[in-house]
């Protein structure tokens, strides 16, 4: 549940941010260029994620 938390969010902040970045460069702005962008920001985010956090042991209590 929490990557498509992740994917949601990283899809809504790259449409921000695509629409913004397209108003002050003059630019057009793509929907879907910035979607792919965005869901491919969002799988590297979730990548790093799992490679740089250590797994947490579980432990018995005695």
């Amino acid at each position: 549940m929490s990557k498509l938390i992740v994917l949601f969010w990283t899809f809504i902040l790259g449409q921000v941010v695509g629409y913004i970045g397209g108003a002050l460069t003059q630019g057009t702005y793509n929907f879907v260029q910035v979607t792919i962008v965005s869901l491919i920001v969002g799988v590297i985010i979730m990548l790093i994620g799992e490679v740089a956090l250590p797994k947490k042991e579980k432990t018995t209590a005695k």
